[in-house]
């Protein structure tokens, strides 16, 4: 029990530190947000003088106290739960992240759930037959993909299947002209729209489940256990779903909760190929911009992501390992 406390500390200083050095660093970025939205009414046919005057009616943050104030600020609204008010968008942070995460876990929980399962069903599949052509194709094929660049997979998806297929939508989380709501109509919309970057997810990420699923099977397949079992003549099917399945995908579990953490920081390029209005397509907004509490807000959440993963992971798995044990 101890064990836990101090790992739940260690994930509070964690996740203060991280969200510290985003702060300081997105506030030393070349460029200042007010300049910038001072360009953007030029180029609309605006003055400098319009523009300098229509910017300062609407911005409601400006960015030109002290740094350490502005830190202090922060972090004391971190704690009420009150993370200022978007630049760019005029409306508060906590707002704009509330509709964006459900967007971004709606696409990545699926995309984990599939890319995962059919990954460690291939992955030990081709663990049994080690050596043939299947496993020596299905391998290369996992290698290539998984050095596949998310952007390019979604960027070559979208045309194919988008534009010259016209089998999926591209652009949005649903129809604009389906009514938003616990209807039919709305939820296949929702899936029909989501299917590209979950593809997506999936052609570039199934590939690593299924070579680690490989390994660790092929490993557990020499272990004395398994040996005993097959001379008992224990029936296939059990030796190979509860003495081999069992121990192979222990270590997977661990990185699937890791994994959870690490797509958050992964959506950035997806969404934005896709217009999906999650946590990706908001960071996207707010680097252009300069949109500084948007840009922290949206690096705190997917800070918190990672760190949580982590703790999650640690916890799985010594609870799914009887030969751990927690120190304390």
């Amino acid at each position: 029990m101890k064990w836990i406390y101090r790992r739940i500390i260690v994930l509070f200083l964690t996740i203060w530190v991280a969200i510290t050095i985003n702060f300081f660093l997105v506030r030393l970025m070349p460029g200042n947000p007010i300049d910038i939205l001072i360009m953007q009414y030029m180029e609309m046919g605006y003055s400098y003088k319009e523009a300098v005057t229509a910017v300062s009616a609407i911005v409601p943050f400006i960015p030109n106290e002290p740094i350490w104030k502005q830190y202090i600020d922060f972090i004391l609204g971190v704690f009420r739960g009150d993370l200022g008010r978007s630049i760019t968008l005029a409306v508060p942070i906590g707002q704009l992240l509330a509709y964006a995460i459900p967007w971004t876990v709606f696409i990545v929980s699926i995309s984990l759930i599939i890319s995962f399962s059919i990954g460690i069903v291939l992955g030990m599949y081709i663990a049994y037959r080690r050596g043939s052509l299947l496993d020596k194709a299905l391998s290369l094929l996992a290698s290539v993909l998984g050095g596949f660049p998310h952007y390019a997979a979604g960027v070559l998806l979208a045309l194919f299947l988008g534009v010259e297929l016209n089998l999926f939508p591209i652009i949005g989380p649903y129809d604009p002209e389906v009514e938003v709501g616990f209807n039919l109509p709305f939820i296949l919309s929702v899936f029909r729209h989501a299917a590209l970057p979950v593809l997506t997810y999936f052609v570039t990420s199934f590939g690593g489940w299924m070579l680690s699923m490989k390994s660790s099977t092929a490993s557990v397949l020499g272990e004395y256990f398994v040996v005993a079992a097959e001379a008992r003549g224990l029936p296939r099917r059990r030796i190979v779903l509860t003495y081999v399945g069992r121990n192979a995908i222990l270590p997977l579990f661990t990185r699937l909760a890791i994994s959870i953490g690490y797509m958050f920081g992964g959506v950035v390029f997806i969404e934005n190929i896709f217009s999906y209005p999650g946590i990706g397509q908001y960071l996207t907004m707010s680097l252009t911009n300069r949109d500084y509490p948007l840009m922290t807000g949206c690096f705190l959440v997917t800070t918190m992501a990672v760190v949580l993963s982590n703790f999650v992971a640690e916890l799985l798995y010594s609870r799914l390992d009887p030969r751990i044990r927690t120190g304390g």
